[in-house]
């Protein structure tokens, strides 16, 4: 599986994480190192994006809990890991870096539709 890409523009990246549980990817497109040193108004950008992807999960998934991470360690420059989460997901309530604690038994509406309101909202 590769990362499907939700949403672009001049500097925003949407892409879906391959996994068990809904997660998009949130970047910047221009590779800055720190969240520090993304200018205001596309740290504002930033955030309206990870807002709206955030409504659409809850709207669309009814996750017990939404997760946001943005670590950059491995890939050093700015983006935000947005998942939903379920008591029924494999690593739940650990993270999904986490030890899997069971075999996930998920039946989530379709993806496809949840990337279109995704993209469509973003667009607004």
């Amino acid at each position: 599986m590769q990362n499907l890409i939700i949403y672009e523009d001049n500097q925003i990246l949407v892409t879906q994480e391959p996994s068990e549980i809904p997660w998009l990817k949130i970047f910047t497109k221009q590779p800055y190192k720190e969240l520090g040193n993304v200018p205001k108004p596309l740290r504002l950008r930033l955030w309206e994006v990870y807002d709206t992807i955030e409504h659409e999960m809850k709207a669309y998934y009814n996750p017990t809990k939404i997760n946001m991470a943005s670590f950059a360690n491995k890939l050093p420059r700015v983006h935000i890991h947005v998942m939903a989460r379920f008591e029924e997901d494999s690593y739940f309530p650990n993270t999904v870096w986490g030890e899997k604690l069971r075999d996930a038994n998920l039946e989530l509406p379709d993806e496809e539709v949840f990337f279109k309101r995704v993209f469509e909202a973003l667009q607004k």
